[in-house]
């Protein structure tokens, strides 16, 4: 299991065992701070807790003088000795409250023998827990548990169906039966005497049948206030200059590393405002990485250039081709461990390979779109919910059927020819596929169908699917549907929720750690969160414009024109791709007896699908991808 992780640790291993407890404890070190020390599992001074940990604690040197006064003692200058620590002296609950930073931890009480699992606030690193047998078993990958005795591999039906959702799978499922995610912001106490004999007892947050001290516990979560700062009558300039200074510490923090840094730079506003910031923080010039493509209309990398040379970064770059693709995709399923199928995937797998030539830790622009409105839905999907309001249904659905009556990839020529003249929301390479969105919206007879139509890839899973699955979505809670919040900040607040942790984090987290690189993300430090989440969704989205604020900010480090245009995301040419040199790759993941012999997907409507994509009648690549993805998934463990 240990070697199943050295990716994520090249540098050191350990083990730890309690022959008379049952227990071993096992680490793969990625060494950053202290390298001659900070080796794991680590014991703590008094012998009574041991630990093993994958992450960073940025506020370390900050608690280790708290605890110094407190009366500990420390050896090294490792966080792993500050952070076992605070576990140490402190409740668990009042320990994880003081953390700053990104985690996943198991720490063991030889006293109580109990086994303790966190998870950092925002979900940056993974952890997967469950039973293999008899055997309690956590991992920071799925791939550990392989070569664990009587390891079976049985899907999870519920967690299939919610994977042709969203394109991942969310927590708290694993695409196996019996093997969980644990969530963000929660941690999990397994007592011996309780999990004894406990397996069918033990299951995620929200089961009926939980057992006291083995169930997973939260100890944070987001708080959307946004009309707390309205009471104060700040004005832009000061919302301006506090979260300046706030990302100032936060970036500084991030830069705290005993090896070589750098910054992912794709030129877009997140990550110049990251390098910018890295930057002013650094005595020299800082590293920064970006990835490029052949197709213009999906190029970046130009952009980012001139961003690194007006800031005087060190760049690297790289323009990714066909074969590029064709060469990584092979290797997704071995990545990822589980159907993943966000295409982003792949530009990133090969930036962080560039990087590493060079780094160890990379800082990027993670969070920045789910914390200010950055994404695209939010703007558009403002507008289009006011319209939605104001109209009865049946307009609506008429509006949403005459807004089908052209095909996407018609709607897209129409939208080319109009872009130079119009401009906005047309001049996107992909408007007919928005349109055909914006009309599900209309459509929807409530705020949970309306979100489901912007994020769902398959609003009827049950087409695709030979078994049918009631899928049991963990995208709505109380929280996140609380009426207090405007549709906007409940979409922002549905997406930092479970898009964010089960999509952008588990492809930046496992793309990078597949190439020993540590990716720390400044927004995600849960201050900037909070900070956040209270500010007016005016300061975030102003007059159609998403992040405004974050502009405000980085208008002072770059020029606007320079970074101000349409958003284009980490994208890759797909559509073509899959028309061209991924076509003979995916003609044979999709071959009708493959499908029938496996028995999941309804060859039919695969087969419509890859056929009309390959007529250019409709744009078909995201759900495709979600579909090869998963073949290749069953392919490369032997269920096919």
């Amino acid at each position: 299991m240990q070697a199943s992780l050295a990716h994520r640790g090249p540098d050191e291993q350990g083990l730890w065992m309690d022959a008379s407890d049952n227990l071993l404890l096992a680490h793969r070190r990625l060494s950053i701070i202290d390298l001659s020390g900070g080796a794991q599992p680590m014991r703590s001074r008094c012998g009574r807790f041991v630990i093993t940990y994958n992450g960073e604690l940025y506020n370390y040197r900050q608690l280790r003088e708290v605890l110094s006064r407190e009366g500990l003692s420390f050896d090294g200058d490792s966080d792993t000795e500050v952070l076992l620590g605070a576990l140490s002296a402190w409740p668990i609950k009042k320990a994880l409250s003081e953390f700053v930073g990104m985690y996943a931890l198991a720490i063991w009480d030889t006293k109580t023998r109990e086994l303790t699992l966190a998870r950092d606030r925002m979900g940056e690193k993974p952890l997967y827990y469950g039973w293999i047998g008899q055997t309690f078993v956590f991992a920071s990958e799925l791939k550990a548990f392989r070569s664990f005795p009587g390891w079976q591999k049985e899907l999870n039906p519920e967690a299939v169906a919610l994977f042709f959702r969203y394109n991942y799978v969310p927590d708290p499922y694993s695409i196996f039966r019996g093997l969980y995610k644990l969530p963000a912001a929660t941690y999990l106490i397994v007592n011996q005497k309780l999990a004894h004999g406990a397996k069918d007892d033990f299951s995620p947050v929200g089961a009926s049948n939980e057992r006291p001290g083995i169930y997973p516990r939260k100890y944070w979560q987001v708080e959307m206030r946004p009309n707390n700062h309205l009471l104060q009558k700040r004005t832009a300039v000061d919302y301006k200059n506090d979260l300046r200074q706030m990302l100032q510490q936060t970036v500084s923090d991030k830069l705290i590393a005993d090896v070589p840094l750098g910054a992912l730079l794709s030129g877009g506003i997140d990550s110049s405002l990251v390098a910018a910031l890295s930057q002013e923080a650094s005595v020299g010039s800082i590293d920064t990485f970006s990835i490029g493509f052949d197709d213009r209309s999906l190029d970046e990398a130009q952009f980012a250039k001139s961003v690194a040379q007006h800031l005087g970064t060190q760049h690297h770059e790289m323009y990714v081709t066909a074969e590029d693709a064709l060469s990584t995709v092979p290797q997704l399923p071995l990545i990822y461990d589980e159907p993943f199928a966000d295409s982003s995937q792949i530009p990133t797998i090969l930036v962080s390979r560039l990087a590493r030539r060079s780094i160890t830790v990379a800082l990027s622009g993670d969070g920045g779109d789910e914390l200010f409105a950055g994404y695209n839905r939010y703007s558009v999907g403002q507008h289009l919910l006011r319209l939605r309001a104001s109209l009865p249904l049946v307009v609506r659905r008429a509006l949403a059927g005459l807004s089908r009556t052209l095909s996407p990839d018609t709607w897209n020529r129409v939208a080319s020819r109009m872009a130079p003249l119009v401009g906005g929301p047309i001049a996107n390479p992909m408007f007919g596929d928005k349109m055909y969105k914006a009309s599900q919206l209309l459509e929807a007879e409530s705020f949970q169908e309306a979100y489901l139509a912007l994020v769902t890839h398959w609003p009827n899973v049950d087409d695709l699917l030979l078994a049918t699955s009631n899928i049991n979505s963990p995208a709505f809670d109380e929280h996140a549907c609380s009426e207090n919040l405007g549709p906007i900040e409940r979409m922002m607040l549905l997406d930092i929720s479970n898009y964010l942790p089960g999509d952008i984090l588990t492809k930046v987290d496992r793309a990078s750690m597949s190439a020993s690189l540590e990716v720390r993300a400044p927004f995600l430090d849960h201050r900037v969160v909070e900070w956040a989440a209270a500010c007016p969704l005016e300061m975030k989205l102003k007059e159609g414009v998403g992040k405004w604020i974050l502009r405000q900010v980085l208008y002072e480090y770059v020029p606007r024109a320079m970074v101000d245009r349409p958003k284009m995301g980490f994208s890759v040419p797909l559509a073509a791709w899959l028309r061209g040199p991924l076509k003979d790759w995916a003609c044979e993941l999709i071959a009708v007896d493959s499908l029938k012999r496996q028995g999941w997907l309804n060859p039919d409507t695969v087969q419509k699908k890859w056929k009309e994509h390959q007529a250019t009648e409709q744009n078909w690549e995201h759900q495709l991808w979600g579909i090869l993805m998963f073949q290749s998934w069953l392919q490369k463990e032997g269920l096919d």
